[in-house]
């Protein structure tokens, strides 16, 4: 996970500031300086950096500033209410940065594209983001391109429409076609996905978790023996790049209510050594489940919901195919376009 730490170090040392472990795998993701297959990145490195200062105390290069905030060590100690207030409020530039762009988007007069550079200057003046990074237009352009590859090979709905010269517009902004229609057509099948996942039965479900483990990279999958869903129904290893290898628990819940606490410490209870946790649900979890999971000094258990669920499936093709079509374009100047010798 030597990677991992690096890129978390890399990005708090452009911030020059603490920053929450969301923000920083975020930045470490977009800003190319880390890559992973993984499913969630933003526990692996708030695991990783809270076990780095754990085992090398003061000779950390990282300092914790508060509850799931950290810096550099050698950054300078920020005032207390810079990030955050003593109630626990969100850090400063806890808005991703597509968020803040579909935000300053939507403000935009008469529904003007903006370039990348004008989104980030108003998101910036706007206090909507707050980074340090040396180039953050080119870092708000990164995360608009990847959210827009993410969603389309998802099958989800784009917020965002990419036009010539770095501009930006709204994907809503387009007139009714058959743009609009994909996106209809593409969000009906993820609800009859959703559907269909929680009409299996829980051998079936558990053994679809081991197929779509496989898929994104794991191996040695092994799909546990059926039982009262009280343990971990399958085990796999990440293999990112040949050289990191991550040790995944996972339990799989076809449940109609959503996830509590006691099962994500449960599942923690199930880790082997060196152990990674994750929970895959078609419904989602309660707040209490999302802050355990998110416990700082604890093994990080990863959180999947139904919605996220099936977006992996469709992008793996997985109880869903993608289709292509021709499609003409008119193109009246060529009726009239005639070669040289044809002239003569």
């Amino acid at each position: 996970m030597k990677k991992a730490l690096e890129a978390a170090y890399r990005v708090l040392e452009e911030a020059g500031k603490p920053l929450h472990y969301k923000e920083i795998a975020r930045l470490a993701l977009s800003g190319g300086h880390w890559q992973t297959a993984g499913q969630t990145p933003e526990a692996t490195i708030n695991a990783q950096i809270a076990s780095d200062i754990k085992k090398l105390g003061t000779r950390s290069r990282f300092r914790r500033h508060q509850r799931g905030v950290f810096a550099s060590s050698a950054s300078p100690q920020p005032a207390a209410d810079s990030t955050a207030n003593q109630r626990g409020r969100q850090p400063s530039g806890a808005m991703s940065f597509t968020d803040a762009a579909e935000k300053i988007l939507e403000r935009s007069p008469d529904r003007k594209p903006l370039t990348a550079k004008e989104i980030t200057n108003r998101a910036i003046k706007q206090r909507l983001i707050s980074t340090q990074g040396r180039t953050p237009d080119a870092t708000m352009y990164a995360a608009i391109y990847q959210e827009c590859q993410r969603r389309g090979r998802r099958g989800e709905p784009l917020r965002f429409e990419r036009l010539p010269k770095s501009r930006v517009g709204l994907r809503k902004w387009q007139p009714a076609g058959i743009a609009r229609q994909i996106d209809q057509h593409n969000r009906d099948i993820r609800k009859k996905l959703l559907a269909g996942l929680k009409g299996l039965k829980p051998k079936e479900f558990e053994t679809l978790i081991g197929k779509l483990l496989t898929a994104l990279g794991f191996e040695s999958v092994e799909v546990t023996r059926l039982h009262k869903d009280g343990g971990i129904d399958a085990r796999g290893t990440l293999v990112v790049g040949d050289s990191i290898r991550i040790k995944m628990a996972v339990q799989a819940k076809k449940w109609k209510h959503n996830v509590q606490s006691q099962q994500v410490q449960q599942v923690r209870g199930s880790f082997g050594v060196h152990d990674q946790g994750l929970i895959v649900t078609t419904s989602d979890y309660s707040p209490a489940a999302r802050k355990e999971a998110e416990e700082p000094d604890r093994a990080p258990v990863g959180l999947m919901n139904g919605e996220q669920l099936v977006g992996l499936l469709v992008e793996h093709e997985i109880g869903a195919k993608r289709t292509s079509h021709d499609m003409f374009e008119l193109d009246l100047e060529g009726l009239s376009d005639t070669s040289k010798d044809d002239r003569k």
